[in-house]
């Protein structure tokens, strides 16, 4: 097996334990790649290569990152094309999406023994045509959010053409059942099975009465619309990365895409395991 490290190295803790991981696979006969920015340094004496991005993801059997959910989700949205199974270790302070935390490397060995199984996690298709046409994907959610503080923007949503909701807030998340326990939940939206194929919206801070989250089926297309006065349009966020800025009148069209992301599971119910560990009591 060959295994693409992806250690996040502003965290003290990944380079020392990215040096554990390579011992560890390398003991179970796996090929370790690592990208080719990493310093090799802290690899002296292992066998390791360094690999251009394409080339690694190209040439891996599976992929392994060091850090936090942030990691998983760069990983997973830089090796959509590839679907190579991703599995994360978690250094970081949750690591909902990491099924491995630091002192349990020795999982590396089931691995590599082909030992787990694959879960599929559905991925959205976000879609935003006018003046700043883009598509780009999400594993998480999108976030359509006003661009300033002192500012509110009005935001129309449509399911298949038929209007559902509408109101003056900060915006709107839309996310997938592995998003539904992120920026979601902290907007007051459900937590979904991630084996549920649907779609999770959430009014942020609505000035309104009746503006509940709402959960649709996989088969629906969602349009959001923003409008508003005196601020240049609104901001477009796919998992937390920077920004795209849209103007008013833009039509941000979210549904549930073809490709999805495999992330290793050792345990039929890694999800509410997390859910129990390290949600409950925050």
């Amino acid at each position: 097996m060959t295994v693409y490290l992806i250690p996040n190295l502003t965290k003290p803790q990944a380079a020392p334990t990215a040096a554990a991981a390579v011992d560890v696979l390398c003991a179970q006969g796996a090929r370790v790649i690592l990208p080719a920015d990493v310093p090799p340094e802290p690899f002296a004496g292992r066998q390791v290569s360094f690999l251009e991005e394409t080339c690694a993801f190209s040439s891996c059997d599976a992929i392994v990152t060091i850090g936090g959910d942030g990691t998983i989700l760069h990983a997973a949205r830089r090796g959509i094309g590839f679907h190579k199974p991703l599995l994360g270790i978690n250094i970081g302070r949750m690591g909902f999406l990491a099924t491995v935390e630091a002192y349990e490397l020795d999982k590396l060995a089931r691995l590599v023994r082909g030992d787990y199984r694959i879960d599929e996690r559905t991925l959205l298709q976000v879609n935003v045509y006018g003046a700043n046409t883009f598509r780009q994907y999400a594993l998480n959610d999108v976030v359509i959010s006003k661009p300033g503080l002192n500012q509110t923007i009005e935001v129309s949503i449509t399911c298949d053409g038929i209007p559902v909701n509408q109101f003056m807030g900060d915006g709107v998340v839309v996310a997938t059942p592995t998003g539904s326990t992120a920026y979601a939940l902290s907007a007051g939206g459900p937590v979904l099975d991630a084996r549920i194929a649907g779609i999770v919206m959430c009014p942020l801070c609505a000035h309104s009465m009746h503006s509940p989250p709402m959960v649709f089926s996989a088969q629906r297309k969602l349009c959001v619309r923003v409008a508003g006065r005196g601020v240049a349009g609104a901001l477009v966020s796919c998992d937390g990365w920077a920004p795209e800025r849209i103007a008013f009148g833009d039509t941000v069209e979210v549904s549930l895409s073809e490709r999805s992301v495999s992330l290793v599971s050792f345990s039929e119910a890694d999800q509410f395991e997390a859910i129990d560990k390290k949600l409950k009591g925050r």
